[in-house]
């Protein structure tokens, strides 16, 4: 059964980048503690099957260890909730566990590499005069957080290739999540929201949009790591090594349809204890939403 504890990481103050530390608070590490996940909420939908729900029962399944969420509202927040011990681990997209690695306080327990598919893409209405990226200058445009790969670096950079720039050729509008993007584009407060292709053809209610409403616009490219399980440095050897053997398990092609928004890692090459200089790539795209990795430690 899916337990959830308290989001205390979001008691900190997490609006910069440089993910300033809480005071930690002692985490068990002996073999029959639970595993505790920090994660962001997938779908606010009640009538649909949530794949949190699923990653815990299969993780479950495949360690014999309980598991228990951490709901907190934002990426940063992840980072934050492992890096001050509160959680074990959290599962992240490639930018942000970029930016965590760089820190030298979180450790990567394994990375999900990335293939030569685009990541990102701008979805707009049917009915919208906007065919092309350039054609967004002078428009609002969605995103949906700061720290998202496919919600936020990605696409920026896609706008920045074709010649606009946040800030001066189109109004940037953070809606705190790949729903929150879509509904505001619902409900006309921005022209495009931009978002992971991967989300456009999952559908209702991952995606509101049926055929013939939307179109997409622009293809960013791809990333050389797709996601990665971040893990708090003082994990113990004994849960570090059941978590490398087990999440690759979990993440197989018979749980696609129950894992959901998590799939999109399915199917990618994995990598035991990447290395920093495994997000080298991160650091140009980064640098045009204006973060530079190397400040971030």
């Amino acid at each position: 059964m899916r337990s959830r504890v308290l989001a205390a990481a979001s008691l900190c103050s997490l609006a910069a980048l440089a993910l300033t530390g809480c005071q930690s608070t002692p985490t068990a590490t002996a073999s029959e503690a639970p595993i505790t996940i920090a994660t962001l909420p997938v779908s606010d939908d009640p009538t649909a099957v949530n794949p949190t729900d699923a990653l815990v029962s299969l993780l479950e399944a495949e360690t014999g260890r309980e598991v228990e969420i951490l709901d907190v509202p934002d990426y940063l927040s992840v980072v934050e909730a492992i890096r001050s011990d509160h959680v074990d681990m959290g599962i992240m997209s490639g930018f942000p566990s970029a930016l965590a690695v760089n820190t030298g306080e979180v450790d990567a327990l394994l990375a999900w590499k990335g293939s030569t598919d685009p990541v990102s893409t701008c979805v707009v209405l049917d009915d919208s005069p906007i065919t092309k990226v350039e054609d967004l200058r002078g428009k609002t445009v969605a995103f949906a957080d700061q720290a998202s790969s496919s919600g936020y670096f990605m696409p920026v950079y896609m706008l920045h290739e074709a010649g606009l720039e946040q800030g001066t050729d189109y109004k940037v509008q953070f809606s705190g999540g790949h729903e929150g993007s879509f509904a505001a584009l619902q409900q006309g407060q921005v022209d495009a929201a931009c978002t992971a292709n991967v989300l456009t053809e999952m559908g209702a209610p991952m995606f509101p949009f049926a055929e013939g409403e939307w179109r997409a616009v622009g293809q960013s490219r791809s990333m050389d790591i797709m996601g990665t399980v971040l893990a708090r440095q003082s994990m113990d050897d004994e849960t570090r090594t059941l978590l490398q053997e087990a999440l690759p398990k979990v993440f197989s092609e018979e749980n696609s349809e129950a894992l959901a928004a998590y799939s999109s890692f399915i199917g990618l090459d994995v990598e035991l204890d990447p290395t920093p200089s495994s997000f080298s790539s991160f650091a140009d795209i980064a640098a045009v939403a204006g973060v530079e990795l190397e400040d971030l430690k």
